[in-house]
């Protein structure tokens, strides 16, 4: 039985995030990582994550290379400390970039510069006080999507983030958007709260932007996935690079579909499920996701938890 990697996307950043690392055995792949980013990018990285302001990190021009560094970092400590090759990658969003990267079918600069460009493209594709999303948890997906239909009123107003039983991402123009909230605590929302983004992501408002991002994703070097990938698209393997371009186009602008990713890793009989990149966003939902069948969610979050994860592989390859 084999395990997963999953990476995270827009949500998980922080200032100070890796921090943890920095003085550590383990700081070498990290400091190589982000030196490489700061040759692709022009600025420096690392000293954005670690000092900030959180204002530049949390605008998505800047996040997304962030978050993909990040999440390279940590695979390459990964595997240079011993840690076995996963059946399985994939990522939330921004994260299938960094799936990808893992996987070898994309050179890691060639992300960072892709990733730069996504996140620009997103910028400019709706002015900042126009979109917004929300989450809303407690109610069940097909009602959070009779909710978007029931107040769309003319305008975009869409589910986008199906991330776990009763936790439903809805985006679109900004006064529809809390229109949604408004209903959706009517109907007895735990919670419905307007998400700090700076985009309304994975809405048909960003359709201009993937349009423009797909002709920029047909000019890359695509490489088959040397390690098996599930798109977070339409949670389905996709070995093909020549699909590849038209996933990451399609998924700027069509909803994530993390739950059945999630019981698509499942189904596989993979365990553990590990999260390869700051925080541990992606880990709480794959235990919602995965609570039935009892799967083992880690999170590479520091020293600790790497070691945990390191013996949980080591011990599934001894039981094997």
């Amino acid at each position: 039985m084999g395990f997963g990697f999953v990476f995270p996307g827009q949500g998980s950043q922080s200032v100070g995030m890796l921090g943890e690392w920095a003085g550590s055995s383990d700081a070498a792949p990290l400091r190589e990582t982000f030196s490489e980013a700061a040759g692709v990018l022009g600025y420096d990285l690392w000293e954005l994550i670690s000092a900030g302001p959180a204002e530049q990190l949390n605008a998505t021009e800047y996040t997304q290379p962030a978050l993909l560094a990040a999440g390279i970092a940590l695979w390459r400590l990964w595997r240079q400390r011993g840690g076995a090759e996963p059946e399985v990658v994939c990522g939330h969003s921004l994260g299938e970039f960094t799936a990808l990267v893992a996987a070898d079918a994309l050179e890691f600069a060639e992300a960072l510069a892709l990733v730069r460009m996504r996140g620009q493209l997103m910028q400019a594709a709706v002015p900042a006080d126009r979109g917004a999303m929300a989450a809303i948890l407690g109610l069940e997906d097909a009602a959070v999507v009779q909710v978007c239909r029931d107040n769309a009123e003319g305008q975009v107003l869409e589910a986008v983030n199906f991330n776990a039983p009763g936790q439903v991402v809805v985006a679109g123009e900004r006064t529809a958007v809390q229109r949604a909230i408004e209903a959706a605590r009517a109907l007895g929302a735990k919670r419905a709260v307007v998400l700090p983004v700076s985009v309304p992501a994975h809405s048909s408002l960003m359709r201009p932007a993937a349009e423009r991002l797909a002709e920029r994703l047909g000019a890359v070097h695509w490489r088959a996935p040397r390690l098996a990938f599930i798109s977070a698209v339409d949670a389905r393997e996709h070995r093909d690079p020549g699909e590849l371009p038209g996933l990451l186009t399609r998924q700027l602008a069509s909803p994530v579909r993390w739950s059945d990713t999630v019981r698509a890793l499942i189904a596989r009989r993979l365990s553990p499920i590990i999260e390869c990149g700051p925080g541990k966003v992606l880990t709480a939902l794959n235990r919602r996701i995965g609570r039935e069948g009892h799967l083992e969610c880690l999170a590479l979050e520091d020293s600790g938890s790497l070691e945990q994860a390191l013996a949980a592989v080591a011990c599934g390859d001894d039981n094997a």
